[in-house]
């Protein structure tokens, strides 16, 4: 396994979710390949154990660990004291606030944690039917894609094509909004060549992080939201030639080539892609 590279959360490609009742796990979760550890206080914790759980994940964070919470969703019996409690934790690098369905949801949960990033997790019929307003409220962080309950809420397959309309519109909405690339939903159960294809998805419809349900996922998650050797090799090529042509501008293509070339290389050597100087090598 290759060596883990510290990436920043606007870039974070695997967002690890680790049930916050079982403290067992959370060692492994922080050496995996995880670009982020998710302490899980919401959908992985029974109602009888939110207090319990909610104490481990202060306790840990408390002890000099670092890691983000999934928080319970505004309005429920458990949102505001998850605010409380994490406020005053230094360890916190950031919340994702679960079934977000418009604005208030992240200005309430904002004006409890001062200062404190914060992923929506839009889950619902509702939250895609006001995805724009809540992407564009302040202190807002990123968009997440709620998969599962997504599809129990409308009933939609779980299926690329399907779901290919609700997914552009979390691109959509962060890109007009100036945010960071919004996180997929999950591939639940999936490896191998099925979670590869899964990361695929996300990755076509221009989403930049993907929920992982276990460390095993971490890594192909990781690669398959990484540029590419083929789109790195691309990049190179095009500013040889492009300097080799005098590097003026030639035509309406350039400066979009451009742009994506410096993305693509800028990307590889932020997740610690080697190579990805911009002459081609020999």
């Amino acid at each position: 396994m290759s060596p883990k590279v510290s990436v920043g959360p606007e870039l974070a490609r695997s967002w690890l979710l680790v049930n916050a009742s079982q403290p067992d796990r959370f060692a492994k979760a922080v050496a995996s390949q995880a670009d982020v550890v998710l302490l899980d206080i919401e959908d992985g914790v029974a109602p009888d154990n939110k207090d319990q759980a909610r104490a481990t994940v202060v306790k840990f964070l408390g002890e000099g660990h670092h890691a983000w919470a999934r928080i319970n969703g505004f309005g429920t019996p458990w949102w505001a004291e998850d605010c409380r409690a994490l406020a005053e934790v230094d360890g916190l690098d950031g919340v994702m606030l679960a079934m977000v369905e418009s604005h208030e949801h992240i200005e309430r949960t904002a004006a409890l944690l001062p200062g404190v990033k914060i992923v929506a997790l839009v889950e619902t019929a509702r939250g895609v039917e006001n995805l724009t307003s809540i992407a564009r409220t302040r202190g807002l962080f990123r968009l997440g894609f709620g998969l599962g309950d997504f599809r129990r809420d409308t009933g939609f397959a779980d299926d690329p094509t399907v779901l290919a309309y609700t997914r552009s519109q979390f691109t959509i909405a962060a890109r007009s909004a100036g945010l960071p690339g919004a996180i997929d939903g999950p591939a639940v159960g999936a490896l191998g060549v099925a979670l590869a294809d899964a990361a695929g998805v996300t990755s076509q419809f221009g989403m930049t992080g993907k929920i992982c349900l276990t460390p095993d996922q971490c890594a192909p998650v990781n690669e398959g939201l990484t540029p590419s050797i083929d789109e790195i090799t691309w990049a190179k090529e095009f500013f040889a030639e492009f300097e080799a042509d005098g590097g003026e501008i030639r035509n309406g293509s350039d400066l979009p080539r451009i742009a994506r070339a410096t993305k693509i290389l800028d990307l590889a050597r932020a997740y610690g892609v080697t190579g990805t100087e911009y002459e081609v090598d020999p």
